[in-house]
């Protein structure tokens, strides 16, 4: 996604109104919420992850994550699964997966294989914006989270997704609304690491399928390396 030359101003100015509102330990909120955004997201990409190559796809981790790095790193930079999909695709197939496979799963994985967004994202901000406006939630509430979130991360659109979520599953527990426009000071920050996981994801799912189907070619597999970085150049990030 490129990025609006006064889009950091807009950012500024969300925060400042949201600290205006909520007053200044808003700032130490956001830094913790931003915090455990990144760790479980990285628990999920650096522990969820391999320990499902290792144990289902019977490969080894490192390989994966070699050959998947540059994708993983420009849904980093450009906040976008549906931007980065022309070099998922690429990084997939390297990776030993049949192009036939690969043309198909990764484009249908851009849609509902959204871990960061759907999954992590609003269960945990769910939790923030109820304890901002001082709002108890119980068991059930957790175990609703929990739904929502597993339902979510399968059918959620690979530009929106985090907000609609977010949505949802605000309104299913009954929070304030208010809570969305709070967050959206500091969503970029956020999509950067939650677009990465779910942009692993894609790749991963691929490559586990085509293992457990006698379809991985292993070779090519474990003898992967990082893509060499002109090749990322030739990527057109979508807006």
């Amino acid at each position: 996604m490129v990025g609006h030359p006064a889009r950091p101003l807009g950012t500024v100015g969300l925060i400042g109104n949201a600290i205006a509102t909520y007053g200044w330990d808003l700032i130490g909120k956001y830094a913790t919420f931003t915090a455990d955004i990144y760790i479980g997201c990285a628990l999920v990409l650096f522990g969820v992850y391999p320990a499902l190559l290792a144990t289902v796809a019977k490969v080894n981790p490192v390989q994966f994550f070699k050959g998947a790095w540059p994708a993983i790193q420009l849904a980093f930079v450009s906040r976008s699964s549906i931007g980065t999909m022309p070099l998922t695709q690429k990084v997939t197939e390297r990776l030993g997966v049949p192009k036939e496979y690969t043309s198909f799963a990764v484009p249908f994985g851009a849609t509902t294989k959204m871990d960061g967004c759907a999954a992590i994202y609003p269960a945990i901000a769910a939790i923030f914006v109820a304890q901002i406006f001082d709002i108890q939630l119980g068991v059930g509430d957790y175990l609703l989270i929990a739904f929502v979130s597993v339902v979510g991360s399968a059918a959620t659109a690979g530009l929106t997704g985090a907000t609609v979520m977010l949505t949802l599953t605000l309104s299913t527990l009954g929070l304030p609304m208010e809570g969305v426009g709070l967050l959206l000071a500091i969503d970029p920050i956020l999509d950067m690491i939650r677009t990465a996981t779910n942009v692993a994801g894609q790749a991963l799912v691929p490559v586990i399928v085509s293992a457990r189907e006698g379809l991985l070619d292993r070779k090519a597999y474990d003898s992967v390396a990082a893509s060499p970085v002109d090749e990322r150049r030739q990527v057109t990030v979508a807006a």
